[in-house]
This record gives C-alpha cells, structure tokens and sequence, in this order.
C-alpha cells in the first residue's frame, strides 16, 4: 500500500530569515529549568558554557529583561537570544579519527558517528568534522568559506552516517550541481514511534521555521521551501518501525519535521519526539547510502554504512520481544 501525505498550505517561497534573533516560548514542561540548560537543550551545537558567557554578556532576554544563568523559566516566559556573527578564526587541523569510505584526489566520504558536529560554529570551534578533515587531507575546498572547507552538504550533530565532502573547487561546484538536481541518491534508515499504515508513501510538505521557537522548522506556509520525503517500510514492531527514506530535496531537519508532520516523530529526537518510550542519546536516524556521480571522473559511486551500534542494540530488543 502507498499513501501520500501532501500538506493542504500554499507554498511561500521567499528565503528563510536568518538566525541572528533566536526567540522561543516557554512551555509547561519545560518550566522550572535553568535558563542556560532551557537553551542549550535546544541549540545542540552550542556548549552551555558559551550560552551562559552569552547570558553574562546581555545577549538573553526574558520576557525583555536580561537574567542571570540560574534564572529558572516560567510557562509562558518569551526568551531572545541575540546571537553574535561568527567571528573570523583559524580552524586548526585536529587528530579526531575518521571512518574513511571512500577518498581519492577529488572526494572523500565519510561515516560520520551520532554526537559528532559537521563544521564549526558559535561556541563550538573545535572537535568537528572540519577541523578532522583539515587533519586527514591536505586541500579542502574553500567555496564555503573558512568556516565550512570542503563541506558540500550536512547531517545533524546527532544523526549518523554517510556525507561527502569535496577536496577542490571543482568537485566542489559538481557536487553541488547535483544536490541542486536532485540527483544525488540519499537514502536513510529511522526507527519511528507508531505503526504506519502503509508499506510506502511521499511527505510533500514545505518545510520553514517555527515561528514560535526559532531553533525549530515545521510544515508551515510562512517562509518555506518545497520538501518532499519518500519512505519505504522496513520492518513493523507494533508501537514502532523501521524505515528506508529518501530525500528528494535537503531541508534542515526534513526527515525530522516530516515524520513529526505524520504523526511518527523519530525515536530519541530531542526536538521533534516524544518523552515516552525507548530512550536514546540522539534521534534514531542514520545516513545509510549515498550516491553520487564522480565530479571529475564521470563515473556512478554509490557507497553504505552499516547501522551504529545503538540503533542495532534497539533492533535486537524489539526484535526478541
């Protein structure tokens, strides 16, 4: 059985506003914690000693009055987080190891472990993939700025898996010819709360941010670009399954949001998921093919990473029950 899950809102397609301002509203669950965890709990690539600094620099306003990091919030409360440019830095090459897939003169793929960060940003300048990379290969490509060398295109922090990166500017501008096309094959394994009632389908749904918490996107028709998701059933656990997703477009946290979207959030998703159930250090979620035409070469790659040990720990157990 298929089914598609089309969003009945018009698309806008105006660019989405920046970061800069990151507002949010306090909700009854989430009262009563420290304003420096409250935020950090939602900005996963800041460290909280960075947002307390950004507390005691007057950057965090509460319902427009600046507090102190051990302000505890309130339901209701309307915090700003005024966050500053990223200052110009010298990324330094970093020891971290690397699961190398595949590398040649031009490329590079990687399998990228949950919990590591893609590039640098406010607050967290080191332990990244870039300043790993810098280690590992001489050249990166520098389309992207100092910040972002060789980087073509990203996965969360706390989602695992495949991603390439180009090692000169002209892998660089094929590479990401072909994720503008649409014609590189990203295919993602997720464990998803709830029993699907179809065995494949399409999320066609635009994707923009939440309007009531900056940090967050949802299915919105208020400055969104077009998202489409397809999913195949992999496997069924009753109250859980196991996904194959393919991404036609690359919005931030698509899968994330379009699963919410249909009523199966991921399992272990910090923002977009569900308080009970199986607990996990992260979404569920891993990068588990990517393909892609060689930039110089011409010819057809298309690389696998087997599952993270975790995912598989949660497969067994719900497969024994």
């Amino acid at each position: 059985m298929s089914e598609e899950y089309k969003s009945n809102i018009s698309e806008d397609t105006e660019e989405q506003e920046g970061g800069e301002l990151l507002e949010w509203t306090v909700d009854p669950a989430a009262a009563k914690n420290r304003i420096d965890k409250y935020i950090a709990d939602r900005m996963t690539d800041v460290s909280r000693s960075q947002i307390q600094l950004w507390i005691g620099d007057g950057r965090v306003l509460v319902n427009g009055a600046a507090v102190k990091a051990n302000y505890k919030v309130l339901e209701n409360d309307r915090i700003e987080l005024s966050v500053p440019e990223p200052e110009s830095v010298d990324i330094a090459p970093e020891n971290i190891p690397l699961d190398v897939v595949y590398e040649d003169s031009d490329v590079i793929v990687v399998n990228k472990p949950r919990g590591l960060v893609v590039h640098p940003a406010p607050g967290h300048a080191s332990g990244t993939l870039v300043n790993a990379l810098m280690y590992h290969c001489r050249d990166l490509s520098g389309i992207n700025g100092e910040l972002r060398p060789g980087i073509v295109h990203r996965i969360d922090k706390d989602t695992s898996g495949l991603l390439m990166a180009a090692k000169n500017d002209k892998s660089h501008a094929s590479l990401a010819a072909q994720l503008k096309e649409h014609s590189v094959n990203r295919r993602y394994v997720a464990l998803v709360h709830g029993n699907l009632s179809h065995d494949q389908g399409t999320v066609d749904a635009p994707i923009g941010r939440d309007a009531g918490d900056r940090k967050m996107f949802t299915v919105t028709d208020r400055n969104s670009k077009h998202a489409v998701t397809h999913f195949l059933v992999l496997e069924r656990f009753g109250d859980y399954t196991l996904l194959e997703l393919k991404l036609e477009t690359g919005r931030t946290h698509q899968i994330r949001v379009h699963m919410k979207f249909i009523g199966h959030p991921l399992v272990g998703d910090p923002l977009y998921g569900r308080s009970k159930g199986i607990r996990m250090d992260g979404q569920a979620l891993h990068a588990a093919v990517l393909g892609f035409v060689h930039p110089v070469t011409g010819d057809d790659l298309e690389f696998n990473a087997p599952l993270p040990q975790d995912m598989e720990d949660v497969l067994a157990s719900l497969r024994s029950r």
